[in-house]
């Protein structure tokens, strides 16, 4: 389903990838790990199309991501690729629904489609009591469901969680590892998870390590 292949990168002197392969079948929930530096979130920024490798490829569901002009790749992004980060990076002047129909009316969605659809997968997580929420309304462990709310909206192919659960105390981070299975098993979702957390890789179907710059 999403598939790279001998993936490089460099930034000026410094090689970070240095011909990682990759692929996640769909419905895994594959955790890369590693130490600090190793090159998991330069991996992670590259499948999803955040930056481009010096060399090498990534198909995602079939398409040649790597051959798309800079827009049609926006695009291609927001439609098919959701992204959880350990800080939820919500917008602070809008509502916790405001926040999750963004990526929706980018889409192109209708208010009313993009909210109807905003809505449901904010009950689906339990937050329907905090739609008019403010981030700062909102405990760390509602800010980060409604950021997986956000990456869900738009139905993406995979989602890709750069250590989702780093900023979360021990409680909230059970509910949002528990929240990734129930996904997958609901919506047979897909999720790449790079993490430090050793209980959340322990769960997942595969763990990948990465050290120096490669796949061990």
């Amino acid at each position: 389903m999403i598939e790279g292949l001998n993936l490089h990168k460099s930034f000026g002197d410094l090689h970070v990838l240095k011909g990682v392969n990759i692929n996640v079948e769909a419905g895994e929930i594959v955790a890369v790990v590693g130490p600090s530096g190793a090159g998991k979130t330069t991996l992670l920024q590259l499948l999803g199309t955040l930056d481009k490798p010096n060399e090498g490829s990534i198909r995602i569901g079939g398409r040649s991501v790597g051959d798309l002009k800079d827009k049609d790749q926006a695009a291609f992004r927001n439609k098919h690729i959701g992204f959880v980060f350990q800080f939820h990076q919500l917008l602070p002047e809008f509502t916790a629904l405001e926040n999750v129909m963004i990526p929706a009316l980018i889409a192109g969605e209708t208010r009313r489609d993009a909210e109807k659809r905003a809505k449901e997968v904010l009950d689906y997580l339990r937050l329907s009591d905090r739609l008019q929420h403010k981030p700062a309304q909102l405990s760390g462990g509602e800010n980060q469901r409604v950021a997986v709310a956000r990456a869900l909206v738009n139905r993406p192919d995979v989602v890709l969680a750069d250590e989702p659960s780093g900023s979360l105390d021990t409680q909230h981070k059970e509910e949002l590892h528990q929240l990734f299975f129930d996904l997958r098993q609901a919506m047979q979702q897909t999720f790449i998870v790079v993490t430090h957390d050793t209980q959340l890789a322990g769960l997942c179907d595969r763990v990948l390590t990465m050290k120096d710059g490669l796949m061990v």
